[in-house]
């Protein structure tokens, strides 16, 4: 299937809709990664860096699917390309975060990490319920789409890891929630990445 017939639809959203759209949840995310980043490091917690990372890559795909609102459809397939690839380079640091907590060890405080995972879930819903309408839209907006879902997965993993060091004293779950949501980034940019390809092989 080349195409969802979205382009047909009389309802479907318009340039302007993407745009207002696309900066709320880059403002969203902008917001998010500075607040998780300060919380992961205080709260050493892999969960929280981790997710902030993901806030920071999901922030620059909607800055460029911002440059791709209203330009032609092979824009928007590199554009849907391009974001792919930052994810997957930014998931490969988070990775690389793991590695080094593995080796060095970490302490995470759990307090830090579900207050801070529950406020970013809050965000993430508000981004998931504005970007919704468009899941079947443009490339570039259902790259938007796919992402914002792998944030709010990831936001129930940084509270899902920070009750259980809570009640295992253990740092354990927030390696193995730190790796896995490294994993859920390079995995949704490769989507992203083969989605785009093959929408663009027909043309």
């Amino acid at each position: 299937m080349t195409d969802c017939g979205c382009n047909d639809l009389p309802n479907r959203p318009n340039d302007a809709d993407q745009a207002r759209a696309l900066w709320w949840l880059l403002a969203i995310n902008g917001v998010m990664f500075f607040a998780e980043l300060l919380a992961g490091i205080f709260g050493d917690s892999t969960a929280l860096i981790a997710d902030s990372i993901d806030m920071l890559a999901d922030a620059t795909v909607y800055a460029i699917a911002l440059f791709a609102v209203g330009r032609a459809a092979t824009v928007k397939h590199r554009v849907a390309h391009l974001s792919g690839i930052i994810e997957i380079a930014l998931g490969a640091s988070v990775l690389l975060e793991v590695i080094r907590r593995l080796i060095s060890g970490s302490e995470p405080q759990p307090a830090y990490m579900i207050a801070v995972g529950i406020v970013a879930l809050i965000a993430n819903g508000a981004c998931l319920m504005l970007i919704q309408r468009h899941r079947h839209g443009d490339i570039h907006m259902r790259a938007s789409w796919i992402f914002s879902k792998n944030d709010v997965i990831a936001n129930i993993g940084v509270i899902t890891a920070g009750t259980l060091v809570l009640l295992t004293n253990s740092p354990w779950p927030d390696l193995i929630i730190g790796l896995i949501i490294a994993i859920v980034v390079v995995r949704g940019g490769w989507q992203i990445i083969t989605e785009s390809k093959n929408i663009a092989s027909p043309e």
